[in-house]
């Protein structure tokens, strides 16, 4: 048997009639850009997140980008991010001028918590960004604890976590701002690009607008030195329907991975743990095992998909080699160690069982 990573093929079979359909009314409207599909989508995911406003856009790297830029964050800055997540996350900080400063997460959960904050702060910082990675989110109680001490702006990047909580508030409901990923591979996924900023500050929502819209605050009247970022009227559309349906595909990979808890008795691989007081959407799956060559070769041999999040950590990329960023050893075990087995919307019973009996077997 294979058992892909992922697949769209149950998820998109379930939904095809409806995204062609939607495809169609906008191709027959002829209005691409900032129409009704764009802007119904952002007021039904607001209320989805709890939030106020929602700005559509066409990255999740832009919409972090656009909050710290709506913000005044700039050269001289400095922002604490985690260690251990995307690089996109700290590129949005670069393209801002201002400095990325990198904090070790929790060991447990391998996300952002208290630990190490006090020591990265300098008179300089101005933020922080919570990264809710893998599915689950970062420990918010000492986060906003320390930001709010500070007189820091708090942001979510929520790329990986559509629709998990913590103590039942969902991610993208606890900073000042929060940037979403519509990457078509996430929980809410698009069938391109995209991305989306949500906040209940209404001022913030509208200089990001602006920002994201060549920084005009009406045509041909701009205010900022803005870029071109907008969540098309096709994207939009297909969004509007996926999430109507977002709950319970989440509930799937959570019956997953809970199957994958229980069953994966193997003690060479080390399981992920879910936070306390907290709900995971399991974006992904990931494992660390101790010989990732030997373990990747298994999986390989037996038609297992897998992927490496992330096999270089942002600290060793070449694209920061001149950055000094720091020494973080938990990082660079999780880069060495984190295997993520296959997690999608429509596996089946046989495909499950087959990768716990594979894994079993390692």
């Amino acid at each position: 048997m294979k058992v892909p990573f992922s697949t769209f093929s149950v998820l998109h079979g379930e939904v095809r009639d409806e995204m062609i359909a939607a495809f169609t009314k906008v191709y027959d409207k002829g209005w691409f850009i900032q129409g009704e599909e764009c802007a119904a989508f952002e007021k039904e995911f607001a209320q989805y997140c709890n939030r106020d406003y929602c700005v559509g856009c066409a990255t999740g790297l832009d919409a972090i980008y656009l909050i710290l830029k709506a913000m005044g964050i700039k050269a001289g800055d400095e922002v604490i991010c985690p260690s251990n997540t995307f690089i996109a996350t700290v590129l949005a900080v670069s393209y801002t001028g201002a400095t990325p400063v990198l904090v070790e997460p929790d060991e447990v959960t391998y996300n952002m918590c208290g630990k190490g904050l006090e020591e990265a702060l300098t008179d300089r910082t101005k933020a922080v960004i919570a990264v809710h990675l893998y599915g689950q989110t970062a420990e918010m109680d000492e986060i906003k604890a320390f930001t709010k001490a500070h007189n820091l702006k708090l942001i979510e990047d929520v790329a990986q976590a559509h629709g998990a909580t913590y103590k039942g508030v969902k991610a993208g409901d606890f900073g000042d701002a929060a940037a979403f990923s519509f990457y078509p591979g996430k929980n809410l996924g698009a069938l391109g690009d995209g991305g989306a900023v949500v906040t209940d500050d209404k001022e913030l929502a509208e200089k990001v607008h602006a920002i994201a819209n060549y920084g005009s605050v009406a045509k041909y009247n701009h205010q900022y030195q803005g870029t071109n970022s907008r969540l098309d009227e096709v994207q939009a559309a297909f969004l509007r329907i996926k999430l109507r349906g977002l709950d319970a595909t989440n509930a799937f990979r959570c019956s997953v991975a809970e199957r994958y808890l229980q069953k994966i008795t193997n003690p060479k691989i080390k399981l992920p743990v879910i936070g306390a007081n907290r709900t995971h959407v399991w974006h992904l799956f990931p494992v660390m095992v101790g010989d990732k060559a030997a373990f990747k070769a298994h999986l390989e041999a037996n038609g297992i998909g897998y992927n490496e999040h992330y096999p270089i950590p942002i600290h060793k990329q070449g694209a920061y080699a001149d950055c000094n960023l720091g020494s973080f050893p938990f990082a660079e075990y999780i880069s060495a160690n984190e295997v993520s087995l296959p997690m999608y919307y429509g596996m089946t019973d046989e495909e499950v069982d087959y990768v716990i009996d594979v894994l079993n077997r390692y």
